[in-house]
């Protein structure tokens, strides 16, 4: 073989007395870029500061939590030993076994109503999540790299991936490079992610659409990368369960695309969104401007300079409010009232 892609050549990175399993290090890497990216959206959006990191808080172990029950409901009898034999290898996560599709429906579903109950709109947050969770999905893949697992038929292309023998699966002994599968599916989460930002900037899309439009190009790269794979898996009539999945979730992806569409309301690109967020804020400082203005510049005239405008007011009126009309009322008006004649003194 003149050129190939290395493997690492163990899962762990030592860190003087501490030992860091790399697939659980790129799981939380892509999760912190992910959750980063997802915030700085929403802020140029409009929201209460924070709210992506107090969603994510809730959504991200749960996502973690589906893709592991999704894995385990699915491989329950595959491995040396397996799971039905020793259910503590449930735990072991470090060692790998994440369903993605776990993951993003029970990830999704936490998040939703962690944000419902912030009183934010869901469906939004899952537009502005869209192309983050694949840009995870980009990074968390490179765990399988460490792992030397998920890999696919062996391959002489100059970018086949080098297997040890002892991760080379039965039957395949022989076999020195395989397909790198996770870099492809890396490499396709990323196209994904790129072109669900350019696409959101040039088309007017309706709540919703967005993050339907990345499950299904998701799943349609997923499919024919799962082709691929030559690893054990679970298999109904002949066809492993995740090429069966990803299609059948694609399809529902693409439906709710388009029903999305229809609904009555109003469709904006993202400089859009941003735009009306922008006006919203700056509104809603005029309001607070007004209503709070800052010391030493009044909305008003100073009480002061009322008063010198005003030169027949006496001295010693003040700003403390305006004076009763009876206590104001001219001198000369009891001068003028009529009164009473007094009988001549006769003595």
């Amino acid at each position: 073989m003149i050129a190939s892609l290395p493997s690492p050549s163990s899962g762990v990175l030592e860190l003087g007395p501490l030992s860091l399993r790399a697939y659980g290090l790129c799981i939380a890497l892509g999760a912190l870029i992910a959750i980063r990216l997802a915030s700085s959206r929403q802020d140029r959006r409009g929201g209460p500061p924070g709210l992506v990191e107090s969603i994510a808080w809730w959504a991200v172990p749960a996502g973690v939590i589906g893709a592991r029950l999704y894995h385990v409901a699915t491989d329950w009898n595959r491995g040396d030993p397996s799971f039905a034999d020793e259910p503590l290898r449930i735990l072991r996560i470090w060692e790998g076994g994440l369903g993605i599709w776990g993951g993003v429906a029970l990830g999704t579903a936490v998040g939703c109503i962690v944000a419902a109950r912030r009183g934010a709109r869901a469906v939004r947050l899952l537009d502005v999540a869209a192309p983050a969770i694949p840009i995870a999905q980009a990074i968390g893949r490179f765990g399988n790299w460490f792992n030397q697992e998920l890999f696919g038929r062996p391959t002489e292309l100059p970018w086949g991936l080098r297997i040890d023998p002892d991760n080379r699966p039965e039957g395949f002994e022989g076999f020195e490079t395989f397909h790198p599968t996770f870099l492809y599916e890396s490499l396709w989460c990323l196209a994904v992610a790129g072109f669900l930002l350019a696409l959101e900037r040039r088309r007017r899309l309706k709540p919703g659409q967005l993050f339907a439009l990345y499950v299904a190009l998701y799943t349609a790269g997923r499919w024919v990368i799962e082709t691929l794979r030559i690893d054990e898996a679970t298999q109904v009539g002949g066809f492993r369960v995740n090429e069966l999945v990803a299609p059948a979730v694609g399809l529902l992806a693409l439906v709710a695309f388009f029903l999305l569409g229809r609904r009555d309301e109003a469709a904006l690109t993202a400089q859009e969104l941003e735009a009306e967020a922008t006006a919203r804020a700056e509104r809603a400082a005029a309001l607070d401007a007004t209503k709070n203005p800052p010391a030493g510049d009044p909305t008003g005239p100073p009480a002061e300079a009322s008063l010198e405008a005003g030169s027949d007011q006496p001295d010693d009126v003040t700003s403390a409010g305006p004076v009763p009309a009876e206590d104001s009322a001219p001198p000369r008006a009891v001068a003028d009232a009529p009164t009473e004649a007094k009988p001549a003194d006769k003595g």
